[in-house]
């Protein structure tokens, strides 16, 4: 009854699309309270197809003028340096072999302010647009350190005054060395400006590499498995810089093409070009669906685009890294590689990497059309694979068999849809109690956007998350996973762990294991909840040589309540909705306590000793 079935209806919500007015479903918000968890998310899955996250132009609008800063920024910083030349003459000058090390060295610092990934509304940053700075340079927020068992000096879960002045010194080191000039030595005919001092990036690599240590979250924002380690190439000659600088790009690509040998990625696919915005016929956008509004399983259409994808990755970086000699067939490669890039851009992906697809089509024209010459064959010195072939096979080859482990950004597991990902379960005013309890520089976002919105339309906007998710093969796996853990739980608040990790650390990018138990415990360090107010849902990602995935159900107070596994093919297989209530298969199953405890009177759960909320 809530679907739009007929041109009228479509016609009549086009209309009502102004430029900050968002596309809601068609329901209305007092009869959306009502329904229940399935229905709801029958409502939101189905209006996904036709409309994706329902931006306003106003919004698309704001990531375009984002990107166009991020593009001006960088010319304009980098004609600042001696001897290159004025921002109006660019054309003179983009190709300087030091104009890629200073591209470097300011997209390394748009991302760690947070401006890059994981910015603005679709990554459900509403007021502030941006959090990451707000949250890094003010003590008492949450850290992450991603090994305090092993590491010395990295035990604790607050920012101290020490972690602020050593983000403050990224940033200084960042902006010293975008200062530094050349060494006006002349290069392969490029001029009179040369290469930075390499001896210029040492603060800047020293202060990435401490800090990551204290917090992990900082380090995987800076993206580090990319211009981190691109720093550490400055120290090879003109030749061999270039070509790691090639071997960077050419891991990125294949990793990425690599993440998506699985069952997921169609999904992702799909789900991409439902939120298209020059895609806007809700019917080209059912295409990708079996049949909408009953099945909406990925069509055939979504698998062909997946296979080319991945084909497109593997097939032509290896061209242009170890056979483009400049040539016709160079060109039309750059080309075919730009417009994958630039389709990319368009469908507008949720985290919104885009600054990073403009680093790639920079980086095509620049590394393998000016610089084309600089082959992978003429490497000079065996020292640079040993600096970055770890980061480049060690920590993808691990992060694939073990994704527990590493993180799915310097795997470079990237956007396939096989993340690890969490949901967060409240009861009673827990969620309240957790905004009142933690440091942080903004609100959860269902109250950012009542700031900006009626609580109506904020209800509908948030619930877009939750049908995003949805859509997502591993989303079938949380809906079967948060019923077995509420099991018709009336007062049960379902929220996305990416939106808790966004409130809480200040940058959310699909990485799960950010707000996962380790984020948990310091937030019941915080807020002391009792058993069962708070329960977190952790989906691990899949193994590349498994069809299952590991699940953990943790409790604030409790701890580890339940794992096990799941299966692949039961995802595939299911509606983004829940079917089977709080029977979904799992596997495997190892329960500690109760997936819904009750506490008595004491405060104790089943012989345990009362809570001590003061731990």
């Amino acid at each position: 009854m809530f679907l739009p079935t007929n041109g009228s209806d479509e016609t009549q919500r086009c209309d009502l699309m102004g430029f900050i007015k968002p596309q809601l479903p068609p329901v209305d918000a007092d009869t959306f309270r009502t329904l229940p968890r399935r229905e709801r998310l029958e409502i939101l899955t189905r209006d996904w197809v036709d409309y994706g996250f329902g931006s306003p132009y106003g919004v698309l609008l704001f990531y375009v003028v984002k990107c166009l800063l991020y593009g001006g920024g960088a010319a304009l910083v980098i004609s600042l340096t001696p001897g290159l030349g004025t921002v109006t003459d660019v054309a003179s000058w983009w190709d300087e072999p030091i104009v890629y090390q200073k591209l470097i060295v300011f997209t390394l610092l748009w991302e760690v302010v947070g401006l890059g990934c994981g910015s603005g509304p679709l990554t459900s940053r509403f007021n502030p647009p941006i959090g990451s700075i707000l949250y890094w340079l003010r003590p008492g927020t949450i850290r992450l350190p991603p090994w305090p068992d092993k590491v010395p000096l990295t035990r604790g879960d607050r920012r101290t005054v020490a972690d602020v002045v050593l983000y403050a010194a990224v940033l200084a080191s960042g902006i010293w060395l975008l200062s530094r000039p050349g060494d006006g030595i002349s290069i392969a005919g490029f001029g009179h400006v040369g290469l930075l001092d390499p001896l210029a990036a040492v603060p800047l690599i020293a202060t990435i590499a401490v800090l990551g240590l204290r917090d992990k979250t900082i380090f995987l924002a800076a993206r580090g498995e990319q211009y981190w380690l691109s720093l550490l190439v400055f120290f090879f000659p003109y030749s061999d810089m270039f070509i790691g600088f090639e071997l960077v790009m050419l891991a990125l690509w294949w990793g990425a093409a690599t993440s998506k040998l699985n069952h997921h990625f169609p999904f992702v696919v799909a789900t991409m070009m439902s939120n298209a915005p020059l895609i806007p016929s809700g019917r080209v956008k059912r295409v990708f669906y079996r049949d909408h509004p009953r099945d909406l399983r990925p069509s055939r259409l979504p698998f062909l685009l997946a296979h080319i994808g991945t084909a497109t990755e593997y097939g032509v970086p290896l061209y242009l890294v170890f056979f483009g000699d400049g040539g016709w067939w160079t060109w039309a490669a750059l080309i075919y590689m730009a417009v994958f890039h630039l389709h990319i851009l368009s469908t507008v992906p949720m985290g919104v990497p885009l600054e990073w697809n403009l680093f790639f089509i920079f980086s095509l024209f620049y590394l393998f059309g000016a610089h084309g010459d600089v082959m992978v064959q003429d490497l000079q010195s065996p020292w640079l694979l040993v600096v970055i072939l770890p980061s480049l096979l060690f920590l993808p080859i691990l992060g694939n068999v073990r994704p527990d482990l590493v993180s799915f950004l310097p795997a470079m597991r990237y956007y396939a849809g096989n993340w690890a990902t969490t949901v967060w379960v409240f009861t009673g005013d827990a969620l309240e109690r957790l905004e009142a309890g933690l440091t942080t520089s903004c609100r959860l976002p269902a109250k950012q956007l009542e700031t900006l919105y009626d609580a109506d339309t904020a209800l509908l906007m948030a619930g877009k998350a939750h049908g995003w998710r949805a859509m997502h093969a591993h989303g079938r796996a949380h809906n079967g996973l948060v019923d077995r853990v509420t099991d018709g739980q009336e007062d049960a608040v379902v929220v996305e762990g990416e939106l808790i990790g966004g409130f809480a650390i200040g940058w959310n990018f699909g990485e799960g294991h950010l707000h996962d138990d380790q984020l948990l415990r310091a937030v019941q360090a915080r807020c002391g909840f009792a058993p069962g107010e708070v329960r977190v849902v952790c989906l691990e990602s899949q193994p590349i040589h498994r069809q299952t995935q590991t699940y953990e159900v943790h409790d604030a107070a409790l701890g580890l309540l339940e794992r096990g596994h799941v299966k692949v093919r039961d995802m595939v297989t299911r509606q983004p909705w829940p079917t089977d209530g709080p029977h979904y298969p799992v596997y495997e199953v190892q329960s500690l306590h109760p997936l819904r405890p009750v506490p008595d009177a004491d405060g104790s759960v089943e012989g345990l000793a009362p809570m001590d909320t003061a731990s």
